[in-house]
């Protein structure tokens, strides 16, 4: 009996230790500032596919000349994909349709884009859809930025 509380307790406190190491490390990636929700679909093919598989939930950070995005369910406290400003270009822009108006957050608008040769698509809220398009189109002097 006392070992079975033993061990009720300590997975207890084992998942407590990790949302509050989650916590945390949400709260590090925010600190800087700059941050927005925003879903991520990486390698996307040409045909639109709404069937809402691809999509990964993240946070997003600008720094610099960079966007860092970070999975929202995962403890690693370096980004999971870095996009430069310079190697982006944006092809279009569109609501969620089917079944990735449920995996995507309600207010989404996707935005695909290439990146490096890379077809990717980024979800986020209008808000910071247009932080975003302001943050590409601020570039400095002599970079080429292509938004469609």
């Amino acid at each position: 009996m006392v070992l079975a509380l033993t061990v009720c307790g300590l997975v207890v406190l084992l998942v407590v230790v990790g949302l509050f190491v989650f916590g945390l490390r949400r709260r590090l990636i925010q600190r800087s500032g700059g941050t927005f929700d925003c879903s991520l679909r990486w390698d996307v093919p040409e045909t639109t596919d709404t069937s809402g598989k691809g999509w990964s939930y993240g946070v997003a950070r600008y720094n610099g000349d960079r966007v860092e995005w970070f999975r929202v369910f995962s403890y690693a406290l370096r980004p999971r994909r870095t996009l430069e400003r310079a190697s982006i270009e944006v092809a279009g822009r569109r609501l969620p349709e089917g079944e990735e108006e449920l995996a995507l957050l309600s207010d989404a608008i996707v935005l695909t884009c290439l990146h490096r040769g890379t077809r990717l698509e980024l979800a986020m809220s209008e808000d910071a859809l247009t932080g975003f398009l302001a943050w590409l189109e601020a570039a400095p002097p002599g970079q080429r930025v292509n938004v469609a």
